[in-house]
């Protein structure tokens, strides 16, 4: 599945890694350069730098070829511009957009080109099955084609892992994780990132469970 999405916010862009790591083809458009160039080495996600409210930028940036737009910016009319454009100037399939401001729900249906629109508080998993369609959920999400389950974890102080490296966990096979999100940000994990309180991850597994993973972890 192809995959635009407009934002590079934390939400957009554990999106993009969560979508990634399950091998959709995933590009993210953001407008600040600064975040473009923090979010350089995202793995499997191509960065794009400029305004999704452009046309032209959406066009380069793969529009016309895509299968799922999601806006999800914190502002609500560029959401809903972008939406719009993807929908009815590049025959999007299917387009999700975050509603930032609850008084602008109303907005945020087919007159606007949005199918899915999902409330700034819905949790991530909530807001990628809107946005997707997927029906088959397991754990925090399975996309049917792609075979994999993405479950998410977060380390406290009682956690077994707190204190200790990515390296020093046991996963089970076939695992890997696709982020570690600390202070609203998300880095790229690698088996020297130290786990501490707070910390949330975000793994991806062709056959671990839900209680494997909480047991490697907890």
């Amino acid at each position: 599945m192809k995959v635009l999405i407009a934002g590079a916010g934390r939400l957009g862009t554990q999106i993009a890694q969560v979508l990634s790591a399950a091998r959709n083809d995933v590009t993210l458009v953001e407008y600040d350069d600064e975040r473009v160039a923090e979010l350089g080495g995202l793995p499997h996600v191509r960065l794009v730098a400029g305004d999704a409210c452009e046309p032209g930028l959406l066009e380069s940036a793969g529009a016309l070829a895509c299968d799922l737009v999601i806006a999800v910016t914190g502002r609500d009319e560029d959401n809903l511009v972008i939406s719009l454009l993807a929908k009815r100037q590049f025959g999007v399939g299917r387009v999700a957009a975050r509603v930032n401001e609850a008084e602008n729900a109303w907005l945020f249906d087919q007159r606007w080109g949005v199918d899915a629109a999902v409330p700034a508080a819905t949790p991530l998993i909530s807001l990628i099955e809107e946005a997707t369609g997927a029906t088959d959920t397991v754990a925090l999400l399975r996309l049917s084609k792609a075979g994999v389950e993405v479950i998410e974890t977060a380390i406290t102080e009682r956690s077994r892992a707190a204190g200790h490296t990515l390296g020093e966990v046991s996963l089970p096979a076939g695992t890997v994780v696709a982020t570690v999100v600390r202070g609203g940000q998300p880095t790229v994990p690698g088996p020297e990132v130290r786990l501490l309180p707070g910390d949330e991850l975000l793994l991806v597994s062709h056959a671990a469970t839900e209680q494997e993973i909480h047991a490697a972890f907890q």
